[in-house]
């Protein structure tokens, strides 16, 4: 089994910025972090659980959402067995609670919540206008 668990949500004022932060541990048919593909999402009340971006195992891909390039980067330490989401010009609509998830045994970064295999248990954004 795999558990993620996320940290660094908080309360920012727009044109902020703040960093998640998603730390794995565990292990699934012998694989490890360093071979699992990582997906950012979040979801606001009301609203459906949406992309905002993912990497590759190696960190050698990035994709991102069209609402948030140029202002999120997405980064991983497969040494710390970790994953980051570094959020800067944030914007009131960009409040929403952010998941992590990991998909195992994989090459392709998938962009929709369907294919990953497991979820942290989020961490709540609110960007204040």
């Amino acid at each position: 089994q795999v558990q993620l668990v996320e940290s660094g949500g908080g309360l920012v004022q727009a044109g902020g910025s703040l960093r998640l932060s998603c730390a794995a541990s565990g292990r699934t048919s012998g694989r490890t972090f360093n071979s699992y593909a990582m997906g950012w999402f979040r979801q606001a009340p009301g609203k459906e659980r949406e992309f905002v971006a993912a990497i590759s195992w190696s960190g050698g891909r990035l994709i991102y959402a069209d609402s948030v390039k140029g202002r999120f980067t997405i980064s991983r330490d497969n040494a710390k067995n970790t994953m980051y989401l570094q959020m800067n010009s944030l914007k009131p609509e960009d409040t929403a609670v952010y998941y992590c998830a990991a998909k195992t045994r994989t090459i392709v970064v998938p962009t929709t919540p369907g294919p990953y295999d497991y979820w942290g248990q989020g961490t709540q954004v609110t960007v204040s206008s």
